[in-house]
């Protein structure tokens, strides 16, 4: 039997160091802006300044409640680079975004602990870390001094490395909770507040244990807190359709309504409108869920 600590903290309103609030009371979406020329959806790449202002402009409008923002690409065989390179790619756009949409609640998307406490002092309410502080050591110690709302993923390796790490020797979703289990401690331990789930379809993952983790969404919910679920366009949605990212909307679509129904409190999507109109059609079919 699994033995779990008690959660941090479960909120339904997420508190940035900087006054910001998230509800997440019902279901919110998390519009993704890349910073990278080498994102796997091409459709996402921000190409200038006003580009970014533009589609942050129309994210908002479409219903996101949290733009996220994403300078190193950690696409399959993605190139590394620097931290200096990720945060000069990111630091402009984080303070371009405060200065156009003060009120905006902005994401920053790293694994690195400098670039992540740079982007808080920029102006970023909440820490989006695929490498759930296995990339940086440094990274609790940082997300709890900063008191900053944090989002833990699962993953193994590296961005370079995680595609041949798709072997698991016990159940997937057991590795899963044992895992959330030890780094929750450490978090706990770090000062950290208001943590957020992913399981990280997609990483370390085959598209079928990918399916299978969203099948089974739900059972991590024992670790009572939310859960964020980032499948849009990826190879779990086009690859069974035979597709590319380009052509993947539709069952990007249905994987959110899963997704939902699984428990998921925050849909990372690269078409933010169609991710609130799925979120209001889930309300309007379950209105009692939790």
């Amino acid at each position: 039997m699994l033995s779990t600590h008690p959660p941090l903290h479960q909120p339904t309103t997420l508190l940035s160091p900087h006054g910001r609030l998230l509800s997440l009371q019902r279901p919110q979406v998390m519009g993704i802006l890349n910073l990278t020329p080498d994102s796997f959806f091409a459709g996402s790449r921000v190409a200038s300044e006003k580009d970014l202002l533009t589609r942050a402009e129309a994210m908002l409008q479409a219903g996101a409640a949290v733009l996220d923002l994403g300078a190193y690409s950690t696409r399959p065989g993605a190139e590394d680079i620097s931290a200096d390179e990720e945060t000069h790619r990111l630091m402009p756009a984080i303070k371009a975004l405060r200065r156009a949409f003060p009120e905006a609640f902005l994401s920053a998307d790293t694994f690195r602990a400098s670039v992540a406490e740079a982007a808080v002092h920029a102006g970023a309410d909440l820490v989006n870390d695929v490498g759930g502080g296995t990339l940086d050591a440094e990274m609790f110690a940082t997300v709890g001094r900063l008191r900053v709302p944090y989002v833990l993923m699962h993953l193994r390796g590296t961005p370079q490395t995680m595609a041949k790490l798709t072997h698991y020797e016990d159940d997937l979703v057991l590795t899963l909770l044992r895992y959330f289990r030890d780094r929750l401690a450490a978090l706990r331990q770090a000062g950290a507040v208001d943590v957020l789930l992913d399981p990280g379809f997609g990483f370390a993952k085959t598209a079928a244990q990918s399916h299978e983790l969203l099948r089974r969404l739900s059972e991590l919910r024992a670790l009572g807190l939310p859960l964020l679920a980032a499948l849009s366009r990826k190879r779990m949605v086009y690859g069974p359709l035979g597709l590319g990212p380009e052509a993947a909307l539709n069952g990007t679509t249905a994987l959110h309504m899963v997704g939902l129904q699984g428990g998921a409190r925050l849909l990372r999507a690269h078409d933010v409108a169609e991710a609130r109109q799925t979120i209001e059609l889930f309300a309007h079919t379950f209105p009692n869920a939790k």
